[in-house]
């Protein structure tokens, strides 16, 4: 049994979680329910996240059960809470007890501020990566939609979330099983226009998807 805590707070990107929510939650679906995803927030109540989703989180950081899997999302509300000293040591703690630490997006600047992206390779949202490269003591990694290194595993930002979490479960639970997640969730990505190709290769996808 797995169980993955998927942390939220003011401002935290909707799809940073709730991608890889589907992603361990259908998972768990696939094996007889036999894992546990939970959401996690500092206080009881609904957490507003960065587009206005209002959402409600079964854990606060003092009674959630103990993780195997800590995610950590990103969005706008990652300024504000790089400052706030209870959840950067929830997340320090929290690190040190878990088998795997993700994160999404900007979620990595948590990461590095709590100390588990300290002197790793991270991915985060390409608006951050020199910011997060200026605070010292990481190396980030500008063209891999996800990056291992060693149990931490950090991606790119809001899609590249689902990427990680099914790099994750089929880390643990097997590629078939990934393969078989991927297929239920209908993840095969053809985007309609792509962001950073030339009109002439639509089909040009980049060779550097992953870095482990």
């Amino acid at each position: 049994m797995t169980t993955y805590g998927l942390l939220i707070f003011e401002g935290a990107e909707e799809l940073d979680f709730t991608g890889p929510w589907e992603v361990f939650t259908s998972s768990s679906m696939l094996r007889g329910h036999a894992d546990t995803s939970v959401l996690i927030a500092e206080h009881p109540g609904p957490v507003r996240c960065n587009k206005g989703m209002q959402v409600l989180s079964d854990h606060t950081l003092e009674d959630h059960p103990q993780l195997d899997v800590l995610l950590v999302p990103g969005g706008n509300g990652t300024r504000r809470q790089v400052s706030n000293p209870v959840l950067i040591e929830w997340i320090a703690q929290t690190s040190t007890n878990v088998t795997w630490v993700t994160s999404v997006c900007t979620g990595a600047l948590l990461l590095h501020e709590a100390g588990p992206a300290r002197g790793r390779r991270v991915a985060t949202h390409y608006s951050l990566e020199d910011t997060l490269e200026s605070r010292g003591d990481i190396t980030v990694v500008r063209d891999a939609r996800y990056v291992v290194d060693g149990n931490l595993v950090t991606s790119q930002g809001v899609s590249a979330g689902i990427d990680m979490a099914l790099w994750l479960i089929g880390r643990i639970h097997g590629r078939e099983h990934a393969r078989a997640v991927r297929r239920y969730i209908q993840y095969e990505p053809a985007p309609p226009y792509l962001a950073d190709e030339p009109p002439h290769t639509p089909d040009n996808h980049s060779a550097h998807q992953a870095v482990t």
